[in-house]
């Protein structure tokens, strides 16, 4: 496979490319090393793919993990303390959890444990290779890599993606690159507030 596009959010490419440029060498190396047709093993059953081969996305989310760890690349958790007052969300937001939790509890409320997950992650860069449904590219994109950014945990996260012509050789349900962008770009420059790369293969 290759990365045929990249969108840069909030300088998120020229980020990498000053600060990481060899974990950015070894994104690119990681995609080249996979052949996308050894995985398509899918045999559709959907009306209008009936018996087609398709590309199956979890094997090609088996294989980015493979290379990737070959780096050293490592899923990664961020946890964090909620309850149902905003205002005291925002009052411990970027606090540590420990200190989160008390706040919570001392203003006589109950504290609730929450995390979030990242596929990938090595010296502050974290990564999500997102071949499942469409929904969850905004959940990364809006939440996750957010999460990790708003934690001190990276400085920029990527988001892994197929162009529309690999994703048409898949079951529906996957997103893909182009409507990806358009959803990112919609919200306006700044929104989310955190430096992304979307990276678009075939």
């Amino acid at each position: 496979m290759k990365i045929v596009e990249t969108y840069s959010h909030l300088n998120g490419f020229e980020w990498m490319m000053y600060h990481r440029k060899a974990l950015w060498e070894e994104i690119e190396t990681a995609v080249e090393a996979i052949d996308a047709e050894k995985y398509r093993t899918k045999v559709s059953k959907e009306k209008t793919m009936k018996g087609k081969k398709l590309f199956s996305p979890i094997e090609i989310n088996g294989a980015f993990k493979n290379e990737l760890e070959k780096e050293g690349w490592a899923e990664s958790r961020t946890s964090y303390w909620v309850t149902k007052d905003a205002k005291l969300i925002r009052k411990t937001l970027h606090l540590p959890q420990d200190e989160q939790k008390q706040i919570i509890a001392d203003a006589g409320l109950d504290p609730i444990r929450s995390y979030n997950q990242t596929d990938f992650q090595k010296d502050r860069v974290a990564i999500e290779v997102q071949f499942g449904k469409y929904s969850f590219i905004a959940y990364d994109l809006f939440v996750k890599h957010m999460a990790f950014f708003v934690g001190d945990k990276i400085d920029v996260g990527i988001e892994v993606l197929p162009m529309k012509s690999m994703q048409s050789q898949m079951s529906s349900g996957p997103g893909y690159y182009e409507g990806a962008l358009y959803d990112l770009v919609r919200q306006g420059r700044g929104v989310p507030a955190v430096p992304l790369i979307i990276v678009g293969i075939e």
